[in-house]
């Protein structure tokens, strides 16, 4: 580690830029200490320099000068303004920022504020050794860099506060009078007209700041409307929340939306700086705060949370609505349940069917993909239409409706509630696997007879039976993995589904089927508001069924192309797949081991596509519904204790 002698010995305020900005660097380095070192040592270290400069009064004096130098060189009113927030709303363009600050180096040898700030802060707990700083250490620091501004009676700090402040007030005046939040307000936010008087507040303000003498009362009165006036464009801006919420979620504008909120907490930070009682300890504060914005801003998780957590609550919250109808409660709805599920079954078969027709066709690899996906989705709507219900569409619909019930875990009985739902899940999904495969593989069976009865041979070749028996094998390693890949894409659909259904929402496709000239035109205005409820209805799950047809059967062949053999094992279908395979054998294949290694493995298929689709979808879900405080091991404590007591209620209904 390098020694405070040797750091101080290289000052030179008449040095070159890049080595100005390399000595600042160095010694905040030498603050910081190893890796490991505590908040306190880094600022038992920042007193030690101080008592060096104390003892050295030359030297004391060089640091003054090449602060000077640096005041007249770098913008701070740039950083103390705009440092840590995003100046993109695109996603993609902020995600290549952040991977360009990880992959490339920076230089010292530069005048942005920003950039030599990361580079002299670049570590997460820089924020807590300047927090750990006395407020004896403070003020010593505090006289050291001290230098006039070409205002009167304000220090340089103090003006470029005061910059930063009407900067920040200028950007949040223009966010507020931006056309999509403006039509999105509440009518008496709008009538308020709160950003109209938010610039003359802060030249009140700062007026009341630089007069000479300074008038204690007037400033207090001025600080106390702006902070009123930065409150009310804040309510403001939160009355568009309610209208997202009904109406849709936008990315850019949630974007614009937090911009704001921390712009105006920034602006009352940056007052503390100037008129609170310990300004020394309000500017420690904003410079560890600025710390951490500032590892942030680098951090591309940071990012994906950020961009992510409202529109997985849209996302959730839609599935939640869906996801109730498939819960069942009651006998009768497990019996209904049942029913819709030998239904999705029969509808199985047919598809099974068609995808061993369409393997005969030889057709490359890509275009087999792409037209059994299509094949996957059509069978899927037709289920969705015929309201049916194909078992693995469940999990990934329901765990936002199960996590919906976690938002209130203090009572005792919000746990019994959620054990119960866990177990008519549970039960549900019971009815729901059992209906498919139970009438799948008899109807695939069946539909294999009258093939042979028709053409004179089954449905497929021994060959093509031997191929479904290896890949379903129990014993072979890849039938578990492939039947868990299939759970993520499960997953995935549900998540398309959301997304889609809230896009439909945001840009108000029903109303605009429902009353749009042309449209009515056509279809005239019964027809067109048919449509309208139909789709608003249905879109979620149109995006889900074809969505997960498309990536069953077109996700394969990409990831093989990159040499990730990847396959689906979806329950249903490789149940189907299974009788075909049985009845090219006929009754001998009842005395085939493989066929009951096979036999075997259709349950464990069964539960990790449940599994892992339900695993993703409720962990996404509690994000959503910002329940990672959940007190876990009481939930798993009372369903231990419902399995023990009344285990026969996570299988038939009560």
């Amino acid at each position: 580690m390098t020694d405070l002698n040797q750091v101080l010995d290289t000052l030179d305020a008449q040095a070159p830029l890049a080595q100005r900005h390399l000595w600042l660097i160095g010694l905040l380095d030498w603050v910081r200490g190893p890796r490991g070192s505590s908040p306190q040592a880094a600022a038992s270290r920042v007193r030690l320099f101080l008592d060096a400069l104390d003892a050295r009064p030359q030297l004391q004096e060089r640091v003054r000068q090449w602060w000077q130098v640096l005041a007249e060189t770098v913008d701070a009113t740039a950083l103390l303004a705009d440092f840590g927030f995003a100046p993109r709303m695109a996603f993609i363009s902020e995600f290549n920022e952040r991977l360009r600050q990880k992959l490339l180096p920076a230089t010292p040898e530069t005048t942005d504020s920003a950039e030599l700030f990361s580079l002299a802060m670049p570590r997460a707990d820089d924020a807590a050794w300047v927090t750990a700083l006395d407020a004896d250490t403070l003020q010593r620091l505090a006289s050291l860099i001290t230098t006039s501004s070409p205002v009167t009676g304000l220090s340089l700090w103090q003006h470029e506060l005061l910059e930063a402040i009407n900067y920040c007030a200028s950007q949040v005046r223009s966010t507020g009078f931006a056309a999509e939040l403006r039509q999105r307000m509440s009518a008496p936010a709008r009538e308020m007209q709160p950003f109209h008087e938010l610039t003359a507040d802060v030249e009140s303000f700062r007026a009341a700041f630089v007069a000479t003498p300074r008038e204690p009362p007037a400033l207090e009165a001025a600080a106390a409307r702006l902070r009123e006036r930065l409150e009310a464009c804040r309510q403001a801006a939160a009355s568009v929340y309610p209208h997202l919420n009904e109406h849709g979620i936008s990315v850019g504008l949630v974007f614009l939306l937090r911009q704001l909120r921390e712009r105006v907490l920034r602006i009352r930070e940056l007052m503390d700086c100037l008129i609170s009682a310990a300004p020394q300890a309000s500017t420690a504060r904003l410079v560890s705060r600025l710390a951490a914005m500032g590892h942030e801003r680098r951090s591309l998780r940071a990012l994906f949370a950020a961009n992510s957590s409202l529109l997985a609550a849209k996302v959730t919250e839609r599935s939640a609505e869906a996801g109730e109808h498939y819960i069942t409660r009651t006998p009768a709805e497990y019996r209904q349940m049942l029913w819709k599920a030998a239904g999705g079954g029969a509808a199985t078969a047919v598809t099974t069917f068609l995808k061993f027709a369409l393997a005969t066709l030889g057709m490359a690899a890509f275009w087999g993909g792409f037209w059994a996906g299509v094949m996957y989705a059509a069978s899927f709507v037709f289920i969705q239409l015929m309201h049916w219900t194909l078992a693995t569409k469940q999990p990934a619909m329901t765990a936002p409706a199960m996590a919906a019930k976690l938002k209130d875990l203090s009572a005792a009985q919000a746990v019994e509630e959620f054990v119960d739902e866990v177990a008519n899940l549970m039960r549900s999904q019971v009815a729901a696997v059992l209906g498919n495969v139970g009438m799948v593989a008899p109807c695939v069976l069946l539909l294999s007879y009258l093939i042979a009865v028709v053409s004179g041979a089954p449905m497929i070749s021994p060959t093509d039976a031997d191929h479904v028996f290896a890949s379903l094998h129990l014993l072979n390693p890849l039938t578990l993995i492939f039947a868990a890949f299939t759970g993520v894409l499960l997953f995935a659909s549900s998540l398309i589904a959301g997304w889609t259904e809230n896009w439909f929402v945001l840009h108000r496709l029903d109303s605009a089927i429902r009353y749009n000239p042309r449209i009515t035109a056509v279809l005239g205005p019964g027809r067109s508001s048919r449509w309208a409820d139909f789709l608003r209805m249905h879109v979620s799950g149109f995006a889900s069924n074809i969505s997960l047809g498309m990536m069953l059967g077109l996700v394969p062949p990409v990831l093989a192309f990159f040499g990730l053999g990847l396959e689906a094992r979806h329950v249903t279908l490789s149940t189907g797949q299974l009788a075909a395979a049985a009845a090219a054998y006929g009754p001998q294949a009842l005395r085939m081991p493989e066929l009951w290694w096979c036999v075997a493995a259709i349950p464990l298929i069964g539960m990790l596509n449940l599994g892992v689709s339900f695993y993703f979808a409720f962990r996404l879900a509690l994000r959503a519904h910002s329940v990672v405080g959940a007190d876990r091991r009481r939930i798993r404590q009372a369903i231990w204790a419902r399995l023990r007591s009344r285990p026969a209620s996570f299988l038939l209904p009560q």
